[in-house]
């Protein structure tokens, strides 16, 4: 066995260290400041895969894990380690991606934005596996870096309603006669009663559409039946037609959505992180203000509120449908114009086609936005651009981009703790020129 003493957490929650030759060790189940014997699992080059074979001196941050899965369970990797240095490290792992890929500091660091560390998580997306050898059906998520299902009984990250339906989920597939052809079942929780969505690759019998109507009416959940893509999916049950929806309450917005749409998890962050990059917008009556992958309009719709003229864009065009009837139930549609186009395949052109705008707000998914950041000229407008990711790597390209070719400074930057007990990492930024 060999003993390493742990220096930080990389982007994946792992313990880093390094071997007395210099050799880079990734540790998982390890935390920093802890002195551990390894056990390692790969040897490469360059570095080396490892977990804990025994803690010889354990951080005062490591606590007990609330999940009993915790460990097997692909979920979370971080339940082991206090939720306010969960946000430390986060932040570290945000200004260490600013300055080794950018070479940059942001002016200001902004307040972590927070919110509810348990049951927080109200999109998901469980496996579903016939296997007889455990029991029988499996419902739940991967077990780490394996492509089997966790045997599971509850989650400490779902919704309570969701997390104490899993032994029930799991004997209602068991009763239908495509139990072994219904591969996963998506969490949609909004502000009313909870949607499931069941990915089935054959149709359904009479049988099993009974046996779904009594578990809805029995459990208070809504059924939808996705025998296809992500827009095949439509509600069993009459009762289930109305969409899911959520609240912005600081800016009077409903914004209803179809349960396979994305949206984020966590609704207690997302409201934080819409005031935090309104304020930082500073938005005044009149402007005009460019929201790039705008979605269902999380970001359009307040913006237009406080008075902007609102540009949005986005590649898929069953967002923007439903982003433009969000606009007309808001009262808001005169203030907002959408766009579809592919924004990882943008150019000048097209920026200057949907006319110039003073601001811009950018949202992008983990590809980050480089092809659109090329796009800015090099002087005018947008002034300041408000940038939201879920991948520090792709934050700071973008950012290098941003500020030493086209000529912007990184003003403020902070994190917002999207997904407690995951390494991974929501955050904001701002740029001016």
């Amino acid at each position: 066995m060999t003993f390493v003493h742990i220096e930080s957490l990389d982007q994946e929650g792992r313990g880093l260290a390094h071997h007395a030759d210099g050799k880079v060790v990734f540790v998982e189940g390890a935390l920093p400041g802890e002195d551990v014997e390894i056990e390692t699992l790969k040897r490469k080059p360059s570095y080396e895969l490892a977990r804990v074979a025994r803690l010889v001196r354990a951080s005062s941050q490591r606590v007990t894990p609330r999940c009993p899965y915790f460990g097997v369970c692909g979920g979370c990797s971080l339940q082991h380690l206090e939720p306010s240095a969960q946000i430390a490290v986060k932040q570290r792992v945000l200004e260490d991606a600013f300055w080794h890929i950018a070479r940059l500091r942001p002016q200001t660091i902004l307040p972590p934005i927070q919110g509810p560390s348990w049951g927080y998580r109200r999109r998901a997306r469980l496996s579903v596996r016939f296997v007889p050898k455990k029991g029988g059906v499996l419902v739940g998520f991967h077990e780490r870096k394996s492509s089997y299902i966790a045997v599971m009984d509850s989650c400490a990250i779902l919704p309570a309603a969701i997390s104490s339906l899993l032994p029930a989920l799991k004997a209602l597939v068991a009763q239908l006669s495509i139990r072994d052809r219904l591969p996963q079942i998506e969490v949609a929780v909004g502000e009313d009663d909870p949607v499931l969505v069941l990915r089935h690759l054959t149709p359904l019998s009479a049988h099993d559409e009974s046996r779904l109507l009594a578990f809805a009416a029995t459990h208070g959940v809504r059924l939808w039946l996705q025998p296809a893509g992500p827009e095949s999916a439509e509600p069993l049950q009459p009762s289930a037609a109305g969409r899911p929806f959520y609240t912005l309450g600081d800016f009077g917005i409903r914004l209803a959505f179809r349960p396979t749409d994305f949206t984020q998890v966590n609704h207690d962050v997302n409201r934080v992180l819409v005031r935090r990059a309104l304020s930082l917008m500073e938005v005044r009556a009149g402007e005009r203000i460019a929201d790039m992958f705008c979605g269902l309009g999380n970001f359009t719709l307040p913006l237009a509120r406080l008075g902007a003229q609102v540009v949005g864009v986005e590649g898929n065009a069953g967002l923007i449908e439903r982003a433009r009837r969000n606009a007309e139930a808001n009262g808001l549609a005169a203030c907002v114009t959408y766009h579809v186009a592919d924004l990882f395949d943008v150019d000048a052109e097209a920026l200057t086609a949907w006319g110039a705008c003073e601001k811009m707000l950018i949202d992008p998914p983990r590809e980050g936005a480089i092809a659109l950041v090329k796009a800015l000229a090099t002087k005018g407008p947008p002034f300041r651009i408000v940038y939201v990711s879920c991948n520090p790597a792709t934050l700071a390209r973008d950012a290098a981009a941003l500020v030493h070719e086209k000529g912007y400074r990184l003003t403020a930057a902070g994190i917002a703790n999207m997904f407690p007990h995951t390494a991974h990492v929501e955050s904001i930024a701002c740029f001016e020129r």
